[in-house]
């Protein structure tokens, strides 16, 4: 297969960082080529210190790229989009949260979020395919608020159900609807060969 037919895969996780349980990690250990944005030694939780760590793992990378993103990864995704020069295939946002409310506890507080750069959140469409699958009854973001942002940043919008927030609190492990919607990603930015775009 050619670079085109099998892009890297790059994982992009939230402020847990790597988690050896999550599907993230999981599925990154069944690809053949996968990258996972490494964890921050200092600034944890510094906006821009997670943007410059993904725009780093991106350009070490030839050929196309899709991001698979969890929680703040698909806030760092989305806001890495806004100034990133490096061309990405697509990308898989599963779960954001909305940084913009109050989060439960044991979460950091929303002074602290916006201090560090993560509200306000995007609202421009994304220069390249999104899906974002959301949870109807995640903690960290209502439904409807996820709804609103996927439709802003022109992506295709998953309804998951049930899943809490896609984590190994709320049962995930192994997410098998990864693959699905992964696989449909690709065939959504998959170049048009010459023919099509010759009649396009």
């Amino acid at each position: 297969m050619t670079s085109a037919d099998s892009p890297t895969i790059v994982i992009v996780p939230g402020l847990r960082d790597h988690v050896a349980e999550h599907w993230q990690t999981l599925y990154a250990d069944r690809l053949d080529t996968a990258r996972i944005v490494p964890p921050l030694e200092h600034d944890v939780l510094s906006l821009a210190a997670r943007v410059a760590a993904l725009d780093e793992v991106l350009h070490a990378i030839d050929g196309p790229v899709v991001l698979v993103a969890h929680s703040a990864g698909c806030l760092i995704t989305v806001h890495w989009a806004q100034t990133g020069t490096r061309p990405v295939r697509a990308a898989l946002l599963a779960a954001p949260p909305d940084f913009e409310v109050p989060l439960p506890d044991g979460y950091p507080a929303q002074a602290e979020l916006h201090a560090n750069g993560w509200a306000p959140v995007p609202r421009r469409r994304l220069p390249f395919p999104t899906t974002v699958a959301a949870s109807r009854n995640d903690p960290l973001a209502r439904f409807r608020r996820v709804a609103g942002m996927a439709e802003t940043w022109g992506s295709r919008l998953v309804d998951l159900g049930e899943v809490g927030h896609l984590n190994p609190a709320s049962g995930y492990g192994a997410w098998p609807g990864v693959d699905d919607l992964v696989a449909d990603l690709l065939h959504r930015s998959a170049p048009r060969d010459r023919s099509e775009l010759i009649r396009s």
